[in-house]
């Protein structure tokens, strides 16, 4: 049995320790070390006096909590000396502009632009995957025709999700005001091969003046027989985006190979070398150039609600002698570059005030 005395003493000991503790734990970072030199020499002192007066398990719970709370010390201690870096989330990814051109020579130039560029391929397509004045850029080499274009678009929207696509490249006039090296901005994209002929006998030959307008879109039935066809007989055009169109319009004093205008271009997998048919085409659907990939562009982008422009130059002009003159795709590439720089130029200054 314990003395009155040493109870008292145990006590007081065990009030002492515990108050070390409380300081121990809540003090400033500064007097840590004291304060665990203080509890050692308290632990010291217990331990002495439950050896004195033969307490052997009651020794041990007091060992273990004065050891516990003692190496907790030594460890925030040290944990607030450490030095320390705040790193903030990161930002959503910029989405790219998607810039196509199905020919090397329509493509290859504007991709020669971009920095920190690396190439992947799907099918027929090409895609070069870079930055211009820091912005991401996708430049599409799509390969010719309605079908490859169709393709790499659907491609290009899935993998890189743009924020809008160019669809740009070389043209064979149909107006007979465009002069080679002059630039047609597609107000409107019509696919100028989708067309319904007449029904005639065998020996009555063919009549192409006379075919209607199909349109593909108009309904899931049929757009040559039954119900349906009735209602696919017309036009089907698509327009270009206006804010595109817009920022298009603001660059065209810098270019000055020739003038740049609104048009309508026409797309089909064909070559018109025919006069007649082309003046047709001019008369009954507007169309201002003639090109192969276009109109497939603007229809997968409006699948994927994706603003669409297309920028066209004359590379001829068989309606008033225009010579074939290749070297005119490098010039559409730099005014689309004009076009995309102020695009990056107004992106820029919608995110600087979105942050402010």
């Amino acid at each position: 049995m314990l003395s009155a005395s040493a109870k008292e003493s145990l006590w007081l000991g065990e009030n002492n320790f515990l108050t070390v503790i409380g300081v121990t734990i809540w003090n400033s970072n500064e007097k840590r070390l004291t304060f665990f030199k203080a509890g050692t020499a308290v632990a010291t002192f217990v331990i002495r006096k439950f050896i004195q007066l033969n307490m052997g398990s009651v020794l041990l719970k007091y060992v273990v909590v004065v050891m516990a709370l003692l190496v907790s010390s030594v460890c925030l201690g040290k944990q607030s000396q450490f030095n320390s870096v705040s790193v903030t989330s990161a930002s959503a990814p910029k989405s790219p502009i998607m810039i196509q051109g199905p020919m090397p020579i329509e493509a290859e130039f504007f991709a020669s632009l971009l920095t920190d560029v690396r190439i992947e391929k799907a099918g027929n397509a090409t895609f070069y995957i870079g930055r211009l004045n820091d912005y991401p850029v996708v430049v599409a080499k799509t390969g010719k025709g309605l079908e490859n274009t169709a393709a790499a678009t659907a491609i290009g929207i899935e993998r890189y999700r743009p924020i809008a696509i160019i669809n740009q490249g070389t043209s064979g006039g149909h107006d007979p005001k465009l002069n080679v090296g002059d630039i047609v901005l597609g107000k409107r994209a019509v696919n100028a091969s989708n067309f319904k002929t007449a029904r005639l006998a065998q020996g009555q030959g063919s009549d192409p003046m006379q075919w209607v307008p199909m349109d593909i879109m108009a309904s899931e039935g049929s757009a040559g027989e039954g119900d349906s066809a009735a209602d696919a007989e017309k036009v089907r055009y698509y327009l270009g985006n206006k804010e595109l169109l817009g920022i298009a319009q603001s660059v065209k004093q810098k270019y000055t190979r020739g003038k740049v205008v609104e048009g309508t271009i026409g797309s089909g997998n064909f070559w018109n070398n025919e006069l007649d048919r082309i003046a047709w085409l001019n008369e009954h659907l507007g169309t201002s150039v003639e090109e192969m990939e276009t109109s497939a562009a603007a229809q997968i982008a409006l699948a994927y609600d994706v603003p669409f422009l297309g920028i066209r130059v004359l590379s001829n002009n068989i309606t008033n002698g225009g010579h074939y003159d290749p070297t005119t795709s490098v010039d559409c590439q730099q005014f689309v570059k004009e076009v995309v720089e102020k695009f990056i130029a107004d992106k820029s200054k919608q995110l600087g005030t979105k942050d402010d």
